[in-house]
Parts: C-alpha cells; structure tokens; sequence
C-alpha cells in the first residue's frame, strides 16, 4: 500500500441488494410473463441479456460496493427498458415503428422515449464506471482523467448495446430496433447522457463513494 492510501477514506458499506433485488425479480417476472403471452421472440432475447447484465450488476457490486442510488437506479433503468418493449401504445399517440412505448414521440419528431432512455441509462453506467474506476485506483477525488476515463468506458458500453441490437436483428425476423438514422440518435443519447453524469459526478463528488 502506498503511503497515500493511508489517507484515503474507506469505501462505504455495501449497499443490501434484498430490496432492489426483489424489484427488480418481480418486474423482470412479469415481463417474462408479458413476452411469452405476447409471443415477442425480440424482448425474450432481451430478457436473457437482462439477467446476464444484472449477473454481471452484482458480480461489480461485490468488488466496488456500488452506491444504493446507483444499484436502484441501475434497476430503474431496467424497468424503463422492459415497459419501452412491451408497454402498448393507446390508439392515435404520435409513434415511430411498432406501436409501443420505446417508439413514443415525447416531441413529435424531435425526441423519442427511446432516446431518453438512452440518456439516463448510459448517464447511470458512467456512475456504475466512476465508481469502479475511483475503487481500483482508489482515487480520493473525480479528476478529469478519471472523468474522461469513465465517461469513456460507458460509451463502449453504449456501443456494445447497439451491437446486441444488430444481433437482435439477425436472429429476429421483425424487430423495433430502426433503422442507421437511429443508431445515430441513440448514439448521440448516450454522449448526452454520459455528459450530464460526467458534470454532475465533477461538480458534486469529492469522495468516489459519497
């Protein structure tokens, strides 16, 4: 140990996953539940990537202790992710592709519930990276490197996502994945919600943990 580390504080306790477990099961049931009655072979195989990812979610927790606001937001995300597919919309909503959640115009034409989510879930995984960063190099403080470094981190992130879309679309005849023009936006999403997480985490953490 290097004779900084004496001076950095501890990481926090670890957050308990019983109660974002238990919600995060009991929406991910239910949307098992939902595909299989609907017959929606896209959002099954989205539903095998989840529970690899929440796997992958806790494996990280063990190492790094996550913050309670990022494993519930992270869980959150999740919930967007599973209604956007399966959440029908009502009749004469403005929409893009199949008739559900994730193709809602919020303002026709200009931006889209799928891009939003996009936003915020790439904005959670740049926390989720911080913080793993910040514990291995038990850094004290978000310096810009770091920043840069995580903000980048979760953008590979974001583009391994679209990879699992293009897969998605090689294993299933119909999908609502869209078409270039939305890989872009999406994309673009991503950086905008990786920016406001990157500030925010600049301007409000001193301390990876707090």
């Amino acid at each position: 140990m290097s004779p900084d580390a004496a001076f950095l504080p501890p990481p926090p306790p670890r957050a308990s996953l019983l109660g974002v477990g238990r919600f995060t099961a009991a929406y991910m049931l239910a949307a098992g539940l939902a595909a299989l009655l609907l017959r929606n072979r896209e959002f099954l195989f989205y539903i095998l990537v989840m529970l690899g990812l929440i796997a992958a979610v806790a494996a990280v927790h063990r190492r790094v202790a996550l913050t309670r606001a990022t494993l519930w937001g992270l869980s959150a995300w999740g919930l967007l992710h599973m209604a956007g597919g399966l959440v029908p919309l009502p009749v004469g909503w403005p929409h893009q592709g199949q008739p559900v959640l994730y193709s809602f115009w919020l303002l026709p034409e200009r931006l889209k519930y799928d891009q939003v989510v996009h936003a915020y879930g790439f904005g959670v995984t740049t926390a989720v990276c911080w913080q793993g960063i910040a514990r291995v190099a038990r850094a004290p403080r978000p310096t810009f490197g770091l920043l840069v470094l995580a903000g980048a981190a979760s953008l590979g992130f974001g583009a391994l996502n679209e990879v699992v879309e293009f897969t998605t679309t090689l294993l299933v005849p119909e999908t609502n994945v869209g078409d270039y023009h939305n890989t872009g936006w999406d994309l673009v999403a991503n950086l905008a919600g990786v920016g406001v997480a990157v500030l925010w985490i600049g301007l409000t953490r001193r301390e990876p943990g707090r």
